[in-house]
């Protein structure tokens, strides 16, 4: 039998998965098996627990791996990877996937990437090429690239990105992002119904999601200090902000969110919302605001404004609906402001988005397929040389 193993480590990853992994079990039969593999803060109550979201999706859990998520400290993220490659390396020995997809840019798939590479277990690499600058994001996304053997890219830049990498032209595939796919098959909740969910009336909101800027953790209390004191200055404008993921900084945000829920009457607070329900949220919003790439990659396709605060998602392909703003209070007030008014609303209505058509997830799941199926792999790496002038 010919195995696949999808590994999903946090929310944020496994709702850009899930529409590829639902068509990767449509080929299911006694030849192919596409598992799923649940690791990281799915199964961290710190987190949501948000292995119960992938249950309440009825999609069938193969393997459930706890690794460490404590992020405090350097030390604690490298602990976090030692884990992950210790306990990847020993699952792909034993299991000798044909593939492991992959998606994105995070530490633990990092580990987990380089256990498939020792194993030489090929991987299919989702997201690859994308750029963002301000996280050290940036070169884990580059690094896991290097060690894939298929590339599922979102847009033409970072298709020609990860050519520029040295990678065969003939092995990366521009089917745009499995998210578009979600936005049009997931966001089935009316607003009343969204909103009444979470416990809130009808009335105007933002959806925020804050992470940690990883190569500027120094002054990541000032930053969020900033944001709670913009938004204190929209109080006919509600926030429901999801808190942030296991990077370094993700647990102080999430503290200082906690703090400053019992003083801020429009600031509402939610380790994790789940998929179908933030888009339902996102679809009606007046904005979306923060650094999530979320802001970059979903809320065009509802027309919805994002205020993207700060450096973490500097370098992405971006649509005009979005306003980048600096850091500081008055920085974000300013681009509050711009994402009400109606000018920016009306380009907002009208963008279109540089991410597919929302056919994706099908295109990788058949081409995942054809290649394990057909088992013409050469992991033997040969660096795809481009023609340039210095």
């Amino acid at each position: 039998m010919k195995k696949i193993a999808i590994v999903t480590a946090t929310r944020a990853e496994y709702g850009l998965l899930s529409p590829v992994i639902r068509e990767l079990r449509k080929l299911e039969s006694n030849l192919f098996k596409a598992e799923l593999i649940v690791t990281g803060t799915h199964l961290n109550s710190n987190y949501g627990m948000t292995v119960e979201e992938i249950e309440k999706d009825d999609l069938r859990i193969d393997r459930r791996i706890e690794i460490p998520v404590d992020s405090c400290s350097e030390i604690d993220i490298s602990n976090n990877q030692a884990s992950a490659l210790q306990k990847f390396t020993n699952l792909f020995a034993a299991e000798k996937y044909d593939a492991v997809m992959l998606l994105g840019d995070r530490y633990e798939t990092l580990a987990i990437a380089i256990a498939a590479g020792n194993t030489r277990t090929p991987i299919f690499h989702l997201c690859g090429g994308d750029t963002t600058e301000g996280a050290l994001d940036e070169w884990i996304r580059h690094s896991i690239t290097k060690i894939s053997y298929l590339h599922f890219v979102t847009n033409s830049d970072s298709d020609r990105r990860v050519v520029q990498l040295g990678e065969n032209p003939s092995h990366v595939f521009n089917f745009g992002s499995t998210s578009i796919d979600n936005i049009l098959s997931v966001a089935t909740m009316g607003k009343t119904e969204a909103l009444e969910s979470i416990g809130m009336a009808d009335c105007r909101y933002a959806v925020c999601t804050y992470h940690p800027v990883t190569m500027e953790i120094g002054n990541l209390d000032d930053q969020m200090y900033n944001f709670l004191l913009a938004i204190q200055n929209f109080e006919d404008i509600q926030f429901i902000v999801t808190k942030s993921n296991a990077d370094q900084g993700g647990m102080r945000i999430n503290q200082i969110l906690n703090e400053a829920e019992k003083d801020i009457d429009n600031l509402h607070v939610f380790t994790s919302l789940g998929i179908k329900r933030y888009l339902s949220l996102m679809k009606y919003a007046e904005f979306v605001i923060g650094n999530s790439s979320s802001g970059i990659i979903e809320a065009p396709v509802f027309g919805v404004p994002t205020v993207n605060i700060g450096d973490r998602q500097k370098g992405r392909l971006r649509s005009a609906s979005i306003i980048n703003c600096g850091i500081y209070k008055n920085d974000i007030i300013d681009a509050i402001k711009e994402a009400l008014s109606e000018k920016h609303k009306e380009i907002s209505r009208n963008v279109i988005s540089p991410y597919g058509d929302g056919h994706a997830a099908e295109r990788i799941a058949k081409k995942a397929y054809q290649v394990i199926v057909d088992g013409n792999v050469d992991l033997k790496k040969k660096f795809y040389d481009i023609q340039f002038e210095v």
